[in-house]
């Protein structure tokens, strides 16, 4: 485990990652699969449709296969739990997404947020703060909202 922890902070580094593509690629799954956890752990109750949610949002968002998206949401959970804000997160995804794929994550975090059907005012937050820190804009917001409730069934 420590071995892990201590791998994943060496991926996170500034210094490892520009010396290392692929490193920079890990950081960034581990920095969107910790934006979709932090959704699933915002809820007071956890259900399993959301981290079914979670993880085919990075089989989609990454083309990953089904054991590789396992592995990464285990280590988002393991992260998140030990993050004590977004912004390291955020800057990442800022610096290596365009607003498309902003967008798409965005979606994705509303879906799970309605995986149970309803949404917490901690969901609500957590989704407002995300899209503030990734400069989307109001309306998209609001659109990728509408598109995952739909999607859920949520009247």
């Amino acid at each position: 485990m420590l071995k892990t922890i201590k791998d994943l902070f060496d991926r996170l580094s500034p210094l490892a990652n520009a010396a290392n593509p692929q490193a920079e690629d890990h950081a960034l799954r581990l920095a969107t699969a910790v934006m979709l956890v932090e959704v699933m752990r915002s809820d007071a109750t956890f259900r399993d449709g959301e981290r079914a949610l979670v993880l085919a949002a990075l089989r989609d968002h990454f083309a990953l296969s089904t054991d590789e998206a396992d592995r990464l949401a285990e280590l988002a959970e393991a992260t998140a739990e030990g993050a004590s804000d977004l912004f390291g997160f955020t800057s990442r995804i800022n610096e290596n997404f365009d607003m498309s794929q902003k967008l798409r994550m965005i979606e994705h975090m509303w879906r799970v947020a309605y995986a149970d059907g309803r949404l917490s005012n901690h969901e609500r937050h957590v989704l407002w703060r995300v899209s503030d820190l990734l400069h989307v804009p109001q309306g998209a917001y609001v659109h990728a909202r509408l598109r995952a409730k739909e999607a859920a069934g949520v009247a």
